[in-house]
Parts: structure tokens; sequence; C-alpha cells
């Protein structure tokens, strides 16, 4: 049976996962510097080991809340063709390995820029893995 293995976080009270392969490392809190007159959903730069990388918020970018003051988002960089991208979120999962026949397309209720951006779910017990469209989250562009 053929399966996938996603590295799972959660965003606002939803449960994401990316492909493993996609993902370069997953670090706590980094210090930011922001970028004048970029799109809101850019949070700003952090330095990772002598590499610039562009934080994306994963809530500003799915059109959702802002997290709290007193919440730092978490970073999982993700490897693009060319460089390296952080997308912030509020936590860390575990890296779970689901079957492909559990995989479904976006569900009906989704709505709005979250629906461009999730490729499909997965049937987990109580809950849905969504999973996220790197390439289309890193693109900033209306879609």
């Amino acid at each position: 049976m053929a399966s996938q293995q996603f590295t799972t976080f959660s965003v606002a009270d939803h449960f994401f996962g990316i492909e493993v392969v996609t993902v370069q490392e997953v670090i706590r809190h980094q210090e930011m510097t922001p970028v004048p007159l970029a799109p809101p959903e850019i949070s700003g730069l952090i330095n990772l080991r002598g590499q610039i990388v562009t934080a994306i918020d994963l809530r500003r970018r799915l059109a959702l809340p802002d997290r709290s003051a007193d919440r730092l988002p978490m970073n999982v960089v993700v490897r693009t063709e060319d460089s390296s991208v952080s997308l912030l979120v509020d936590e860390i999962g575990d890296v779970l390995e689901v079957d492909d026949e559990t995989f479904e397309r976006p569900p009906e209720t989704l709505e709005g820029v979250a629906r461009s951006l999730i490729r499909g779910a997965y049937k987990l017990e109580g809950r849905l893995l969504l999973v996220l469209d790197t390439e289309r989250v890193m693109t900033l562009s209306p879609v």
C-alpha cells in the first residue's frame, strides 16, 4: 500500500502537513528583520546560519486571525528550487505517515484563499490533516 510522510503543524485550530522531502528544517522562533513595503504575509527576514530566508506568516497567508502577541511562532523552513522560505506556524507536530487511499480532495466547507492553498486532506482518527501546496503558499500574488 502506498503512503507518504508529512511534517505536521498547527495554525489556529487547523492541522496541516507538508511533504517531508520539501522540509529543510524545523526551528524555534527566530528574530526577524522587517521588510519595508512588503505584503502583510511577509513577517520579515531571518538569518539562518548566514542564509537570508523570507518568513511567511501562514495565519496571514490563510486569512486567519493573527496569533496573540504572547505566542511566538515556530519556523518550518521549506526548500524551493533556488532558495528556502520559512513558514511561520503556531506549533510543530510529528512526522506522520499516511496511506494514499485516505486522501480526499479539499473539503467543500473550505472557503476563500485557503481553498486554493490546500491540495486535499487525509482523514485521521478524530481530525483532518490538511495538505498545504507549498508552491502556491510561497506565490504571494492573489490566487
